[in-house]
């Protein structure tokens, strides 16, 4: 017990100050690149060549401090160099193709938009809500959001606007926690090459999907901590017998239940799997050894279940914290669950990204190897390689059960195969210059190569990372922010007309944003201000529990009304809280909304279409009509 707290408190500790470093490197880094007018990234490449300088700066942070590592000279400066370079890596890859944008990558389009909602929603209130309906808990995990929205709330910054800095610095954050748990498990230069290689593979890859990113980063290291406290043939009184690290991994799915429910379910997937692997090898060792086949067996199966509860009680107990209130509201109230309704192409195919011709591509191509080459002699081999069996298993699984019409979304977990395969390549090409370098009796000078080449395959790669990400950062300068401004300068879109809906929407209806329900197809004006959604997006990301069809059909029948006291009776009797205020496009003699419904299996899985409200349901003194822009706000009294 006492080792075991011992290694726990100087684990948490050191994550303490990483985070920190961490943290303060991204906040000034960040702040530094908004003191300078900076032209827009899609419009010229000059803060294309500075983010290639940052990283070049960061690369040389890291090279002194495992240099200091090897020369075992002053190992806590070697420590605090590697967290700053790791994190003003992520912040300089990120923050400065964005530091002429208040939008991070993606913007307000598409998956962005209803993420923004969410991130507005809990910084407007602490209590956990739905993004988008009313008097409903949230079905997607709040976690990330929660501790966003709470930074934004202190800094007094609209969620919209704290989405970017939020997003860079969680991620730093993330990425330098992973460095840590990653030089609790192998050699501390080692640790830093690893945890480079598999940020830089998060950055290019996950970013996009913020709150995601911070898990994939973290995923390698967590299983192969995993496989150490499952799999345990000798006895180590310095390890505290696994049991520091079953914990550490389950404050991992912890986090995972309290941030991706899909993610969690993959990490789940590849503990358990871990866990037969370990009982069915230590069992068969055992009989091989000529034990007793019942001792054998309860003697091998009890201590990998221990551990199992363990991991299990710890991460029940955080997601809880998120998904309680929803488990709870549904014991009452019966959902209609159509987010796993999605197949697209890469969804219907085996990954193999180690047989892409690209440097990430040769990377896996050599974790692929290494993986095989060391299984039987190397645990961290055994851990990272279960986990990429366990992709593989649920990729196969998620295609199958489409005969049942559904999916496990499994073309998401692409970003974890490919840091998986990256940490497992890196480790693949450290032993495999290792091994030349003995064959061909010790050369000095083929260090000096094996160094220089991964380096310059390091910022070869990173320095294209902005290009892997062009789409996603142009639209960042496309899309029009919470300001009225499109940041390469060009004219805004209707959403320069939000701030006047907003403040016609206090005058008339007198009361918080959080006490009004808006019934609009520009759901992208409930990423800027907190008001509540009467309809969502597509069926796809509303909460099961809203029951997104019923209300579609709700509102096609209110189109179909004759007269406005029809209309004042419909909305009084509807079976769910009822629009305040209707935000339409005027059309002719209508108003007009596009709303969406799930057509699953095709791909696109959603169809939009239109419905029409006739403006004379609206010709009565219950209902103000407002034309603002291109938009018609018309409020309910």
């Amino acid at each position: 017990m006492r080792v075991l707290v011992r290694r726990m408190g100087d684990g948490l500790g050191e994550a303490v100050l990483a985070a920190i470093v961490a943290g303060g490197v991204a906040v000034v880094g960040l702040e530094a690149f908004s003191t300078v007018h900076w032209p827009a990234f899609n419009a010229s490449n000059v803060t294309r060549a500075i983010t290639t300088v940052g990283q070049v700066a960061a690369a040389v942070v890291l090279f002194a401090a495992v240099l200091l590592m090897r020369l075992h000279r002053w190992p806590w400066l070697a420590k605090v160099l590697s967290w700053a370079g790791i994190s003003g890596f992520v912040t300089v890859t990120l923050g400065m193709p964005l530091a002429a944008t208040k939008l991070y990558l993606f913007g307000i389009s598409v998956d962005q938009e209803f993420r923004t909602a969410y991130l507005t929603r809990l910084t407007d209130s602490a209590a956990l809500h739905d993004m988008t309906y009313a008097d409903l808990p949230p079905y997607y995990p709040a976690g990330w959001f929660w501790l966003g929205g709470r930074v934004a709330h202190l800094l007094g910054m609209p969620g919209w606007e704290a989405f970017k800095p939020w997003a860079i610095v969680s991620l730093s954050i993330a990425a330098v926690l992973a460095l840590v748990l990653w030089s609790k498990l192998i050699r501390a230069d080692w640790a830093v090459a690893v945890a480079a290689a598999t940020t830089a593979v998060t950055v290019a890859y996950a970013s996009p999907e913020a709150y995601s990113s911070v898990l994939v980063v973290l995923f390698a290291p967590a299983m192969v901590l995993a496989w150490g406290a499952l799999y345990r043939p000798e006895r180590d009184a310095a390890t505290a017998g696994g049991w520091g690290a079953a914990i550490g991994v389950g404050l991992f799915l912890g986090l995972s239940a309290m941030c991706y429910t899909l993610f969690f379910g993959i990490a789940v997937f590849a503990v358990c799997l871990m866990a037969l692997v370990a009982w069915l090898v230590q069992l068969w060792q055992r009989r091989a050894a000529g034990g007793p086949a019942r001792a054998s067996v309860l003697g091998t199966l009890w201590p990998i279940l221990g551990r199992l509860i363990v991991m299990g009680v710890l991460a029940g107990v955080l997601g809880l914290l998120t998904y309680g209130p929803y488990l709870a509201k549904s014991l009452t109230t019966h959902g209609s669950n159509v987010s796993q309704h999605y197949l697209p192409e890469n969804g219907s195919q085996l990954p193999f990204p180690m047989f892409q011709f690209s440097l990430l591509g040769v990377l896996c191509l050599i974790g692929t190897i290494w993986l095989v080459l060391r299984a039987s002699s190397s645990r961290r081999a055994q851990g990272l390689g279960i986990a990429v069996v366990a992709i593989y298993l649920w990729s196969l699984l998620s295609m199958t059960i489409t005969v049942a019409g559904t999916t496990l979304l499994a073309f998401r977990l692409d970003p974890i195969l490919q840091v998986l395969l990256a940490a497992a390549g890196v480790f693949g090409f450290a032993e495999g210059a290792r091994a030349v370098y003995q064959a061909l009796n010790e050369p000095r000078r083929l260090r000096a190569v094996v160094v220089a080449v991964g380096i310059i395959g390091a910022l070869a790669f990173t320095q294209n990372i902005p290009n892997v990400l062009s789409t996603e950062i142009t639209t960042a300068y496309t899309d029009t922010d919470g300001n009225g401004v499109r940041a390469d300068q060009r004219s805004p879109s209707a959403v320069s007309y939000y701030r006047q809906l907003d403040a016609t929407l206090l005058a008339q209806t007198a009361r918080p944003r959080d006490r009004t329900v808006v019934l609009t197809a520009d759901t992208s004006f409930l990423s800027y201000y907190p008001y509540y959604g009467f309809q969502a997006l597509t069926p796809h990301y509303a909460n099961p529990l809203a029951l997104f069809p019923a209300r579609a059909a709700e509102i096609k029948r209110w189109t179909g009304l004759k007269t406005p006291a029809d209309l004042v009776d419909a909305l009084e009797h509807c079976p769910w809280r009822a629009p305040d205020a209707f935000l339409f496009r005027s059309s002719g003699d209508g108003y007009t909304l596009r709303l969406a419904s799930d057509v699953y299996p095709n791909d696109p899985n959603v169809r939009r279409y239109t419905v029409t409200f006739p403006k004379s349901l609206f010709e009565d003194p219950h209902f103000t009509a407002t034309t603002i822009g291109p938009f018609t706000l018309v409020v309910r009294h």
